[in-house]
């Protein structure tokens, strides 16, 4: 016998275990991470997980190993090394259009994670409602469930995952606290227009609300395309807290250093939360970014997005090749595609199916949003090495030879059942014939 959960029911007069919080019964691992898990058993080819294998920038290992040669593993000053924060601040001005005192605004955190969830401890309380784009990142609506805020959805329209300003509109309530801006996006590779990005912030002066950015994916954009940052809008500096990294653009994703750029009465609240969580990103890995940020010049960032925009149109050629239709991304490095030609009931079905098909990991659709919208939709990722990505490639150019030979094998399955259903009834029919005539 096993109760809902699966576990084994006590014994009468065993002794009862002390539970797990409220929290912890209905919080579970992503998609994301249970597809990899999923894809290490079978030793398969991994483009669900963000996990960047290209090759990272010498300066920035050196960076690194040179601050530990040199003893510098101890705690940091609660918002990051000096040299860090100063880089951001130039980065900041240079890039993103914002002006940032690297004493007061800026905070250096474990990851652009470790900066939005110390944002959201600063700024949220329980009830208050944050709007969401949809598809969304599955860590930013787990976030805000983990401290009882409420996710508000607008959904994008494919292919070109559009929005209006009537639809922001339609969702504000009294309860709105925040919106969620990531852009370039995960898992849609939309990036936000200037006319989109003027949207939320005449939304957000209007309502006021704080922005929440995610701009993790910022230097990789495509086609023309150009990153705003919604913080360098006029009237914007005071409620937005613009949050990124290096995590991807220096292939360290497991370094954990991202950073805030807010205003000082927020900043100063972040840190303290991120004190008491995190303490404080790793201290040679703060200097190893710092050395990146200071060294590295626009060619390092232009070449990398030529790199990626020939890893995108790559994948994107091979998964129409397979019949999975891509929404080809405007930024990241992630492509949803059409699964509907891929068997199962599910998003998660089509996904396990893919892997067993062709030993490539996908992320399913449903873990980008609320609803089943995702059904029929994978997520690729392309940040990979080209050997590792050309393989996957391969396998989905394979693909569609199996796929219509399964659909082939299921329909003549089918027509042989139906033809027998057929004769069974033809001799029903027959044998009843033949008794009602004796009978009669």
């Amino acid at each position: 016998m096993r109760n809902k959960k699966g576990s084994q029911a006590p014994k009468p007069g065993a002794k009862k275990m002390t539970s797990l919080s409220q929290l912890a019964g209905y919080t579970e691992q992503s998609e994301i991470r249970v597809m990899s898990v999923e894809c290490d058993k079978i030793r398969g080819i991994n483009l669900a997980q963000g996990v960047c294998d290209t090759e990272v920038p010498v300066e920035v290992r050196e960076g690194a190993k040179t601050a530990i040669d040199r003893g510098m593993n101890s705690y940091t000053r609660m918002d990051g090394i000096a040299e860090l924060r100063q880089a951001i601040s130039r980065k900041m001005r240079q890039y993103n259009q914002i002006i940032a005192d690297p004493e007061r605004e800026v905070v250096v955190t474990s990851g652009s994670t470790g900066a939005f969830y110390s944002a959201c401890l600063a700024l949220l309380d329980p009830g208050d409602e944050v709007i969401i784009f949809e598809p969304y990142y599955g860590y930013h609506v787990s976030t805000l469930e983990t401290l009882q805020a409420v996710p508000v959805y607008v959904r994008l329209r494919p292919t070109e995952w559009e929005f209006t300003a009537e639809d922001l509109e339609r969702v504000i309530t009294p309860r709105t606290k925040a919106i969620v801006v990531n852009t370039p996006a995960n898992p849609s590779g939309k990036v936000f227009s200037q006319t989109e990005v003027e949207w939320i912030a005449d939304c957000a002066i209007r309502h006021n609300l704080f922005i929440f950015t995610d701009e993790i994916y910022e230097y990789f954009v495509y086609d023309g395309h150009k990153h705003i940052s919604p913080g360098s809008l006029s009237g914007m500096a005071e409620r937005t807290i613009t949050i990124s990294g290096l995590s991807k653009t220096f292939s360290v994703t497991g370094w954990r250093v991202g950073y805030a750029v807010c205003s000082p009465r927020v900043a100063a609240a972040i840190g303290y939360f991120h004190d008491l969580v995190y303490v404080c990103a790793p201290a040679p890995l703060q200097h190893g970014v710092a050395v990146g940020l200071q060294e590295l010049t626009t060619n390092f960032y232009r070449e990398l997005q030529q790199e990626y925009l020939k890893k995108r149109d790559l994948i994107c050629a091979a998964l129409e090749d397979a019949g999975l239709i891509p929404s080809v991304p405007q930024g990241a490095y992630y492509v949803l595609a059409d699964a509907s030609s891929i068997p199962g009931q599910s998003s998660k079905e089509k996904a396990m199916r893919l892997l067993e098909m062709a030993g490539v990991a996908a992320v399913p659709g449903d873990a980008f949003f609320h609803d089943n919208a995702g059904t029929n939709l994978l997520r690729f990722c392309f940040a990979k090495t080209d050997r590792e990505l050309e393989e996957a490639c391969e396998r989905f150019r394979g693909l569609l030879s199996r796929l219509r030979s399964n659909s082939t094998a299921a329909k003549s399955t089918a027509a042989k059942s139906t033809a027998a259903k057929s004769t069974a009834r033809e001799r029903m029919t027959s044998t009843r014939g033949k008794s009602t005539s004796m009978t009669r």
